[in-house]
């Protein structure tokens, strides 16, 4: 789940985000200095949540904090699909960037938490190529989808897999309820027996 929400993450980001300046220029007719201000927003919304980031997943945990990432690519796509002013490209780059953050950083905090201290390279290398594996991958894929199938598709693409990394959380999070639910019902057994 750990590197799954990581992949996907930065996948989701690196084909809105490297598509916005071809859609911006090409397809809304954008001066190409409106993209550049668009992303460099972006960027801005990628790393400045990056101050408290890591204090919201130690105090809430990583699972709500991915929810709260994904909830932002969604709303991301949302404004994306409300129109193509500069205004929506903004808004829409500034709240992909934080969802990124929030999916990336939660992500890879998770991905701490599954190894001992001598598998720690190994780990932290599978992680590193299958993350941006999928970043280099939805990058080749951000142009093709864009002049082929048009801005919609670039974003329509993005929410099946926002929704894979929904599931594989629920599933997560009932895995780690059911041993809770064991371990309680064994205590409650074991106290009535020793009435």
């Amino acid at each position: 789940v750990a590197v799954l929400t990581s992949m996907i993450g930065y996948g989701v980001m690196a084909m809105i985000m490297t598509a916005t300046p071809l859609a911006m220029t090409e397809g809304s007719g954008h001066h190409f200095s409106d993209a550049a201000f668009v992303i460099q927003w972006h960027v801005v919304g990628m790393f400045a949540p990056s101050f408290f980031t890591g204090s919201l997943i130690h105090r809430f945990g990583a699972l709500p904090i991915i929810i709260i990432g994904i909830l932002l690519n969604l709303l991301c796509i949302g404004i994306n699909f409300a129109g193509t002013d500069v205004l929506n490209y903004w808004a829409a780059l500034m709240l992909l960037g934080m969802g990124w953050n929030f999916m990336f950083v939660a992500g890879t905090t998770m991905v701490t938490e599954t190894y001992r201290p001598a598998e720690k390279a190994i780990v932290q290398g599978v992680n590193d190529f299958f993350v941006f594996g999928a970043a280099a991958i939805s990058s080749l894929l951000a142009g093709v989808v864009q002049t082929t199938w048009g801005w919609e598709a670039v974003n329509l693409s993005s929410i099946p897999l926002l929704g894979i990394v929904g599931i594989a959380l629920l599933w997560y999070s009932y895995s780690l309820r059911k041993p809770q639910e064991l371990a309680k019902v064994a205590v409650e057994s074991s106290s009535l027996d020793q009435k």
